[in-house]
């Protein structure tokens, strides 16, 4: 089987970059950034847990905030979420996902829509750390907590982004 894609077959304009021909200002994709980098840093002590004295997925969360402050390249971000995807094809469970979320939150200056992407794994990590009768609970108090810190400026981007990428993305956003 292959990689499942949570980013859709047509891009949405509004999470494209007006440089790109969308809509997306600088500002707001930085926000979209910040809010991933949070997203994944939110479960990351998941996979620091189980590889303690591996910092791919912490560096890239790192570096998406870096992007953000204008202090690097999306290169250079993106290459740090390629180091978090390798790191997380070395764990499994929660591990594997919170790394992931690290992975795409460091891509989300090269393509905003990762965004949804480090929320989504980042409730799949919150999902897979309980016993198996909490995990639903988990992935709801994840989510709600995810929608909490949501700027304003974005909030109604990425709730709209939610709803309508919510089956690609293991209907994770059902809170």
């Amino acid at each position: 089987m292959g990689r499942l894609m949570i980013l859709p077959k047509v891009r949405d304009p509004r999470l494209v970059t007006v440089r790109r021909g969308g809509s997306l200002q600088d500002d707001d994709h930085r926000l979209l950034a910040v809010w991933a980098a949070d997203c994944a840093q939110h479960v990351l002590h998941h996979f620091e847990r189980a590889r303690p004295g591996d910092d791919r997925p912490r560096r890239a969360i790192g570096m998406a905030r870096a992007w953000a402050r204008g202090e690097i390249t999306w290169a250079q971000a993106r290459t740090a979420a390629f180091a978090a995807n390798a790191a997380a094809r070395e764990v499994t469970g929660a591990a594997r996902e919170a790394a992931h979320a690290a992975g795409q939150a460091a891509a989300v200056g090269h393509v905003a829509a990762h965004e949804l992407g480090a929320a989504a794994y980042a409730i799949k990590a919150a999902r897979a750390a309980p016993s198996e009768g909490e995990r639903d609970d988990a992935g709801r108090r994840e989510c709600t907590w995810q929608r909490e810190q949501l700027p304003d400026e974005i909030r109604e981007l990425v709730l709209d982004d939610q709803r309508l990428r919510n089956e690609l993305c293991w209907f994770a956003f059902d809170c």
